[in-house]
């Protein structure tokens, strides 16, 4: 009687490997796209990438590490951005600057959902969009998509529409901050809470000077800091709501936004030395790129084609409207 032969045990890594070489290989190509096309971020140009490889290209094995990449090196780029936060620099926005915010902040997200009702989108889809609008983006998106799970296209819809307005805005902005004859900090104020991704504003603010530059800079970290209490919020909402209805409800927070807030006190304590923000900023910013190549390979074209313009229509209204606060809240604390 033979000893019974035990299978080896699949390794981790092979279940994974595949879709996250695959990942990487095409974030890779993204950047080098992007960084020879300036005017085209290589966030866009990663989702891009990734839907058409998930869509005509069969590759079974490549499915795992691509929801690895969707999921847990998107959040892991979420807890990073923690650390562009320190709260010493928040307390140099001032009052008016804090009212610019203010404004952005709540009427971007609440105005952003009332169209979205108003024109028919689905709730999670127009909440993600509010979401990434009024505070920053690619990150502001996955970590609410973390409360609300919303579907794959409508993830990749939203995160679509905060990264291609805010490459727009790079071009249009200063265009129109010199059309009407803004001062260096009034058009770093207003581009800091106008413009959605922190790598768009530093591009977009730089045009005008390190003045503005740096009002750009604070503006915008002081919106990147309200995520946490705008997530937990929404969590609130829909657990009272899961509560009543008998449903599953979200967590209050989630974990890799407790991390996020963790990254900012860990980075106001002074413990980080500034050398290393750099290099921080540039793994985070290709973790963003690998992810978005794997929310793109899990978009099914033909149920992305069902939701329509409607969605593109919302995100140039939300563009419009977070510009217009921004500028209206700089007029009137000027």
């Amino acid at each position: 009687m033979h000893p019974s032969v035990r299978e080896p045990t699949p390794s981790p890594i092979a279940g994974i490997g595949p879709g996250l070489l695959v990942a990487v290989l095409l974030a890779l190509v993204a950047r080098l796209i992007g960084n020879a096309a300036d005017l085209i971020s290589p966030l866009i140009i990663a989702v891009a990438l990734g839907m058409i490889a998930g869509n005509t290209l069969e590759i079974p094995s490549a499915r795992a590490g691509m929801r690895l990449a969707a999921s847990r090196l998107l959040r892991i780029g979420v807890v990073l951005i923690g650390l562009r936060v320190a709260l010493d620099d928040l307390a140099a926005i001032g009052l008016p600057g804090l009212v610019v915010v203010l404004m952005v902040v709540t009427v971007t997200f609440f105005g952003t959902n009332w169209l979205g009702r108003r024109m028919g989108i689905s709730p999670d889809l127009s909440l993600l969009i509010g979401t990434g609008y009024s505070i920053c983006g690619v990150s502001a998106v996955a970590a609410m998509n973390g409360v609300v799970r919303a579907d794959e296209e409508e993830a990749a819809y939203a995160i679509g529409l905060v990264t291609l307005a805010g490459s727009l805005s790079i071009v249009v902005l200063p265009l129109l901050g010199t059309i009407v004859g803004m001062t260096p900090p009034d058009f770093g104020t207003w581009v800091g809470g106008a413009v959605h991704d922190v790598a768009q504003t530093v591009a977009t603010a730089s045009t005008n000077g390190d003045e503005a530059l740096t009002a750009a800079i604070v503006v915008k970290l002081t919106r990147v800091a309200l995520l946490a209490p705008l997530v937990v919020g929404v969590a609130l909402a829909r657990r009272r709501r899961a509560s009543v209805e008998g449903a599953t409800r979200p967590p209050l927070l989630p974990l890799f936004v407790a991390g996020f807030l963790v990254m900012v006190v860990v980075r106001s304590t002074g413990l980080i030395p500034d050398s290393w923000l750099d290099p921080i900023r540039e793994v985070e910013g290709f973790l963003f790129t690998v992810s978005l190549v794997g929310v793109g390979f899990g978009v099914d074209l033909s149920r992305l084609r069902k939701l329509g313009g409607r969605p593109l229509a919302l995100g140039m209204a939300a563009w419009v409207l977070v510009a217009g606060m921004s500028y209206l809240g700089v007029i009137i604390t000027r």
